[in-house]
């Protein structure tokens, strides 16, 4: 061998010592690389939520982006339109997601009729997927041993409390926000690191990206500033930092200037109240953290009041000892990584009480990334055991989390599943409750569904839908006429659809037909393919002496496809 090679292999040595030490990696005895661990990570993905791409619909949201925006979900250039308008509704809404309804109209196209929902899983599942392998990534990225990445990823891919995120299709949203955080995190990195021009333009366009997929993405600024002055220890004055500061100012005021522009419900703002709903969300914390380090009281629909602190108080005592036992702490990735925990949870704690309750998994997507961050140099079994002995007990507790992740995946399989679990997991929600009692429709379990409904009107008479499902059971009694004031109501809170098919139903009671028809005119502009709306406003037109619009409504539903019965064309003289 020449003394130039020897000359090369011991600087190729030196310089991976070097790197192994300025990462705050710790050797360990038995050292050992991860043959494929991409190939590993993206086996434990599909393996694990293979199942979720033979699952229905929960009907928490994902029947309204399938079934009820079918017809906008078919026109492409709705893409740019996502852009203008709320998520749930163009004017009446105050969720501002266009990314997330371009997402639905792309899947749309991938599916038959639209309607396939295994291909919407399969997206989620690929979401999951890009995130975990972008996760690896960055990681590495950061200067975190391989094994310890690995690790800490695979665990991450099948963490139970992330189960929503991926089996939940509307669950998406924070799977792709990850996504697009990840990739700017990276070129972020690599453009201050290295000055090349094209990693400077990918970090602006997946920036851009991620605030329009959620308003999370304003933190993604602090966080690029916490791994590259922190953890990679970059001057926060240089030059490339300051061209980065630019980058997060230009992308935010694009971001606040097409949200203003957008036909969104104006939020109001009261100081006080964010105080007072930050406040009363801040023992959330203790809960996520249970959730994370011990995933045993996990749920569909959590609310704060029924979730159990016992399990975030044992997860915080364990979270310190690992800290306080671990000699060798790199103080720069706990930092960074609990910094980062707690950034991502600021919008959740946020949030407006009256816009919603419910403390949902998914949302611990971003925050979890943060601590795995903090946990790849605290983990004391990280400076203690070999790696081989880390790897085999590593693969121990991806298994458990699988067979937990695996288990609350059959919560999501269909509607009775998840709203049964949804109601035993908060009986303190008015919505909860409200779902689980209309979805039991077998005739033995009527009594329980309206001792049910009614306890929900109890919790809550203000509950979105609960009014409409109130005057449903009164109609079901056959008490008509007593359901129109809850109709009413529900109109006001949420211009529910079918509110209007059953106030047409009140008004043929009290002989009102004018008002009958006007109801059932207005429910049919919104449901034009509903065959006994459409026989139920002939028959009125019918009993009115309305010939013209008899003929008018024939002529529309032959336009729509719906078969016009025989009787009514007879009595028209149409052939």
């Amino acid at each position: 061998m020449s003394s130039k090679n020897i000359v090369q292999q011991k600087g190729q040595v030196a310089n991976k010592v070097s790197q192994e030490k300025s990462s705050g990696s710790n050797t360990t005895p038995g050292n050992f690389s991860i043959s494929n661990p991409i190939l590993w990570l993206a086996l434990a993905v599909i393996v694990l939520y293979l199942p979720s791409i033979f699952f229905t619909f929960t009907e928490l949201d994902d029947s309204i982006f399938i079934k009820e925006f079918q017809s906008y979900n078919q026109d492409l250039h709705n893409l740019v339109v996502s852009f203008g308008r709320g998520v749930f509704d163009a004017t009446k809404d105050q969720y501002y997601r266009p990314l997330f309804l371009d997402s639905m109209i792309l899947n749309y196209l991938f599916s038959a009729e639209g309607q396939n929902i295994a291909s919407y899983h399969i997206a989620n599942i690929l979401f999951h997927l890009t995130s975990v392998l972008l996760l690896f990534r960055l990681f590495r990225l950061l200067g975190v041993k391989e094994l310890h990445a690995f690790l800490l990823c695979l665990i991450f891919a099948v963490h139970p409390v992330l189960t929503e995120a991926v089996a939940w299709i509307p669950g998406r949203n924070d799977t792709i926000l990850a996504i697009f955080t990840l990739s700017y995190l990276i070129f972020c990195i690599n453009w201050v690191t290295t000055g090349v021009a094209k990693w400077l333009w990918l970090s602006i366009g997946f920036l851009l990206l991620a605030f329009f997929t959620k308003e999370t993405a304003v933190f993604i600024a602090p966080t690029a500033f916490i791994l590259l002055v922190i953890v990679l220890k970059r001057s926060w004055k240089e030059s490339r930092m300051m061209v980065q500061y630019g980058v997060m100012a230009g992308c935010f005021a694009l971001w606040y200037i097409a949200r203003s522009m957008a036909t969104l419900k104006p939020v109001p703002f009261d100081i006080a109240q964010v105080i007072q709903d930050f406040i009363h969300r801040l023992p959330l914390v203790i809960q996520y953290l249970g959730k994370i380090f011990l995933p045993f009281n996990l749920s569909v629909f959590p609310i704060l009041e029924d979730t159990t602190y016992i399990y975030g108080v044992i997860a915080l005592v364990l979270l310190i000892a690992l800290i306080y036992l671990n000699h060798k702490r790199e103080w720069r990735y706990i930092g960074a990584g609990l910094g980062i925990f707690l950034l991502f949870l600021l919008p959740i704690l946020l949030i407006p009480h009256t816009l919603n309750e419910q403390t949902f998994e998914h949302r611990l997507y971003l925050p979890l990334m943060g601590m795995m961050l903090a946990l790849s140099q605290t983990a004391l079994v990280f400076n203690r055991l070999t790696d081989k002995q880390l790897l085999t007990g590593g693969i121990y507790l991806t298994i458990a989390c699988g067979v937990i992740n695996y288990s609350h995946q059959q919560h999501f399989k269909d509607p009775i599943s998840f709203w049964t679990q949804a109601e035993e997991t908060s009986p303190h929600s008015a919505y909860a409750v409200m779902m689980y009692a209309s979805r039991l429709t077998d005739k033995s379990d009527v009594k329980r569904s309206y001792d049910l409904m009614r306890y929900a009107y109890k919790l809550n008479p203000k509950e979105k839908y609960l009014n409409f499902y109130m005057g449903q059971m009164l109609q079901n009694e056959d008490s008509v006429i007593a359901s129109e004031p809850y109709l009413l109501v529900e109109k006001q809170v949420s211009d529910y659809i079918l509110c209007d098919f059953l106030l047409a139903r009140v008004a043929m009671e009290k002989k009102d037909y004018t008002g009958a028809i006007k109801y059932l005119e207005t429910y049919l502009n919104r449901n034009k393919y509903d065959d006994k709306a459409n026989n139920n406003l002939m028959l009125l037109y019918f009993q009115t002496n309305q010939r013209d619009k008899a003929i008018a409504l024939v002529d529309k539903m032959r336009r729509n496809g719906l078969a016009v019965p025989a009787q009514f064309l007879q009595q028209l003289g149409i052939k």
